[in-house]
């Protein structure tokens, strides 16, 4: 099974997580030409639907997935799953917090802005998972156990309330977690939850499964070489990424 992360579409934002519209769709069919079914985050992790399952999982809830993921994966009859920080959707109000703040001010800032609960309703209705991301995308680490057990449960009990159906699932923010972390999250009853590791671990455990992090700085034969079975995880290894760079020297 392939988890993957992404953040923003854009073709006009430069930041690492902002992948252009070409590229993801590029990637898309890259996966679907070779055999992949996708499914929900919780779907492949409680009933996968077949042997090569993708899941294409979205962090933060830009309203760009909305206009430009949404599309792409809708007509080829693939779903998704958005994580989503409960604090911005009511009034979308732009998302802020420690590695996009800088983006705030500048030209660029509308790239900030959420989906709003109404679409993120709107996505459910086509098949799409939403599920949490905390309430104010924090550090789990540095939080004490009453703040961390507070933001885990409010922003599942959120999005229950906005959209009607259990929320199941869990991306910690930043892929900042630990065994205390994993605990709290159980305890305040998620079943499953996605980590975004640097090396991708081979204990997968469904509160703390491994995501690939795709980002603007992967071309195509940087993305194939990332979601190969065998290269994934060599990532973030000197092994593996001496793979990567011959790969993309030799031109994939």
């Amino acid at each position: 099974m392939l988890v993957l992360c992404y953040h923003a579409l854009s073709d006009a934002w430069r930041a690492a997580l902002a992948i252009p519209r070409a590229s993801f769709e590029s990637q898309v069919d890259y996966l679907l030409e070779r055999g992949y079914r996708a499914a929900t985050f919780t779907e492949a992790l409680t009933a996968p639907p077949a042997p090569r399952t993708v899941v294409f999982t979205f962090d933060d809830g830009f309203c760009s997935v909305l206009e430009h993921a949404f599309p792409i994966l809708s007509a080829r009859g693939l779903r998704a799953t958005v994580f989503v920080p409960t604090d911005f959707p009511e009034g979308k109000r732009l998302l802020s917090w420690e590695g996009i703040d800088h983006w705030r001010g500048g030209r660029d800032e509308h790239e900030l802005t959420p989906m709003s609960w109404d679409e993120l309703r709107r996505l459910q209705g086509q098949g799409w998972e939403v599920g949490s991301h905390t309430c104010s995308h924090p550090r789990l680490r540095r939080l004490d156990d009453a703040r961390l057990l507070d933001e885990l449960t409010r922003s599942r009990e959120r999005c229950e309330e906005e959209l009607d159906v259990p929320c199941l699932s869990l991306a910690y923010p930043y892929g900042d977690v630990d065994r205390r972390v994993v605990g709290v999250a159980r305890h305040a009853g998620y079943r499953v939850a996605a980590t975004l590791p640097e090396r991708l671990p081979r204990a997968r455990p469904a509160l703390e499964w491994p995501r690939v992090g795709v980002y603007s700085a992967d071309p195509l034969p940087r993305f194939q070489a990332k979601v190969a079975p065998l290269q994934r995880w060599l990532v973030g290894r000197p092994a593996g990424e001496w793979l990567l760079r011959r790969k993309l020297e030799r031109g994939g």
